[in-house]
């Protein structure tokens, strides 16, 4: 029998609306769909009837099902002959593992195709008006995980990213803020940088909450900040401050 193909998806950053056509076809023609925790199960209802789908989420400390055994789940069912889709939230080749599979796949013969989706940093910090780059504020940007899966792996190198970029910014780091925020200080950011939590983004649950350097790993206390959510760090993330006074000033006129 031959092999049945594999399509690594990216659902997207949360609002389903934002997974593209070839996604949702995808999802529509598969006999398996193994999702994650972060991605739509609102895109689920696009199955065809008797596909069978499989939870794999991970949350901080909790893995329902470890990468190997999701690596070996991928190949078994192409091996039987199946139309296999990994889910993934936001694009599979951001901080998503989605190239361990892809690799796993490729060393047992198995067809493999990635289809791209909105990563979540891009899709949550337009959903909350700011602006990555921005002319005159930023024209560099940088994606850090905040974490790494084991401990014996470096740091990010925030003595380098702290000087080197104009916009940071990183996926699960809120339980990680105030040793962020205190690695960007020692290495001259300055106090007054603006920063942006973005909880939920793009979802009806999204919350932003802004400050800067001096003061966020208190708001994020204060208004008990939860994953999964973004930090942005930058300049840019003021514009989000300047795009609100604007559309209240307007409101106000039109009223």
């Amino acid at each position: 029998m031959r092999p049945g193909e594999v399509f690594i998806v990216g659902a997207g950053p949360g609002d389903p609306e934002l997974i593209t056509l070839k996604a949702l076809r995808r999802i529509r023609e598969a006999d398996v769909i193994l999702y994650d925790r972060l991605a739509n199960e609102e895109l689920l209802q696009y199955a065809k009837p008797g596909a069978e789908l499989v939870y794999c989420g991970k949350a901080p400390g909790a893995h329902s099902m470890p990468q190997k055994q999701i690596n070996r789940k991928l190949a078994v069912y192409a091996l039987e002959g199946k139309t296999v889709v990994r889910l993934k939230g936001g694009d599979p080749f951001i901080f998503g593992r989605g190239g361990e599979e892809a690799l796993e796949l490729a060393a047992q013969g198995i067809p493999c195709e990635v289809i791209p989706g909105v990563t979540s940093a891009v899709g949550a910090a337009a959903s909350a008006g700011i602006p990555l780059t921005h002319r005159g504020l930023s024209a560099s940007v940088a994606f850090v995980t905040g974490k790494r899966c084991q401990d014996s792996e470096a740091p990010p190198r925030w003595d380098l990213l702290a000087q080197a970029v104009d916009t940071l910014v990183i996926y699960m780091g809120v339980g990680k803020l105030a040793e962020i925020r205190a690695e960007l200080l020692r290495h001259g950011k300055p106090d007054s940088t603006p920063v942006a939590l973005i909880e939920r983004g793009t979802t009806a649950s999204q919350r932003v909450v802004t400050g800067t350097l001096a003061n966020i790993h208190k708001l994020a206390e204060s208004t008990k900040v939860m994953n999964p959510a973004l930090i942005v760090v930058g300049e840019v993330a003021k514009v989000r401050e300047q795009l609100l006074a604007l559309q209240t000033e307007a409101d106000l006129r039109i009223g």
